[in-house]
């Protein structure tokens, strides 16, 4: 696109998250979605490398014949195999899909900030394979050989044949309610719950003090997609806003019915990775704990709870949902931060 000569300065009430104007560069200044610029910042605060982790505790504990048992070891390797898979699902829809879109640009900021930390989640489940001597091919293409996991993957790359497709552009009706469903879906859902039930199954092992060095990178990541979930529930709540026509009743109850279906494929996925149950967890009280967190997303974009049940693992709330100076391992800082400002 040609240089705009002597273009008069960006006028922030024409701003929006999408089928905004002025989309070509990243100006910043004057500023619209100051939230956006907030998040940004409390990223970066939160920098972390998986490698400043040690493993050495992990490594005797896998190594160990008794301390882990099988249902653990199942328990733990499925938890991997998921994560590996979910984090390079969500990584391609920012960058190749959700990015093109977004017209803010500090929005762009922070989701520039969010694809290089799925990079670094990839990087964690990577060292702690690599450093326990696991095997390998069998955690990263469990996605193709767990029906479970497959299923999950499945019903969520279902929403990115529309806004994969190059030709895809937002401005009209249907192709703006597109992009919100695929929004919607990758917040809500993959971020607000499919992780969610994953990051769990490693607080019930930190809970019982084994592999805590993966659990410490597991919280780390948690954090992370604890703020992408805030996130896209605040960009969803700004394009409702911004382009009301978008949020129509038809359009409400199929993402009520999405959450529903992902609720019942997480069902699924619990008995795949609890077939005895472990650590007092088991797939009856996790179908409860995945209809609990559903409803709290329904919530934060407006729409009715569906189950209204309580949350059976109310050390979750404590571990996930409030803000912690420091985290359960007793190891190092939750609220992290780089260099001279780390608090030991």
């Amino acid at each position: 696109m040609p240089i705009k000569k002597n273009a008069p300065p960006v006028d922030i009430n024409k701003r929006r998250a999408i089928n905004g104007e002025d989309a070509d560069v990243i100006q910043l200044s004057p500023m619209k979605h100051k939230w956006a610029w907030e998040y940004y910042n409390a990223a970066n605060a939160n920098h972390w490398l998986p490698t400043e982790i040690s493993m050495q505790l992990d490594i005797e504990q896998w190594k160990s014949p008794t301390i882990l048992t099988q249902d653990e070891r199942h328990a733990f390797e499925t938890v991997l195999g998921f994560f590996t898979t979910a984090d390079s699902i969500a990584a391609n829809n920012i960058v190749i899909a959700n990015y093109r879109h977004i017209t803010s640009p500090e929005i762009r900021m922070y989701l520039l900030r969010q694809a290089y930390e799925e990079a670094i989640h990839t990087h964690a489940y990577q060292y702690i394979v690599e450093s326990l001597g696991m095997d390998e091919a069998k955690i990263f293409n469990m996605y193709r050989e767990r029906d479970a996991i497959y299923n999950k993957a499945s019903f969520i790359l279902a929403f990115n044949e529309g806004i994969f497709d190059p030709t895809f552009k937002t401005g009209t009706l249907e192709n703006d309610q597109k992009y919100l469903e695929n929004l919607c879906i990758f917040s809500l859902i993959v971020e607000g719950i499919f992780f969610y039930s994953s990051f769990a199954v490693m607080f019930g092992f930190q809970r019982q003090h084994k592999l805590t060095g993966s659990a410490e990178q597991i919280q780390y990541i948690m954090r992370d997609e604890s703020m992408h979930l805030n996130f896209g529930c605040q960009l969803i709540n700004t394009i409702r806003e911004e382009q009301p026509e978008l949020w129509t009743k038809e359009f409400q109850d199929k993402i009520v019915g999405y959450i529903r279906e992902a609720a019942r494929l997480e069902y699924t996925y619990a008995q795949e990775v609890f077939p005895a149950g472990i650590f007092g967890m088991n797939a009856s009280g996790f179908k409860q704990y995945i209809e609990h967190i559903a409803d709290r997303r329904l919530e934060r974009v407006g729409l009715p709870v569906q189950f209204g049940v309580a949350n059976p693992f109310p050390w979750m709330s404590e571990a996930i949902d409030l803000p912690k100076e420091k985290n359960f391992f007793e190891t190092r800082v939750t609220e992290y931060k780089t260099g001279g400002a780390l608090d030991w």
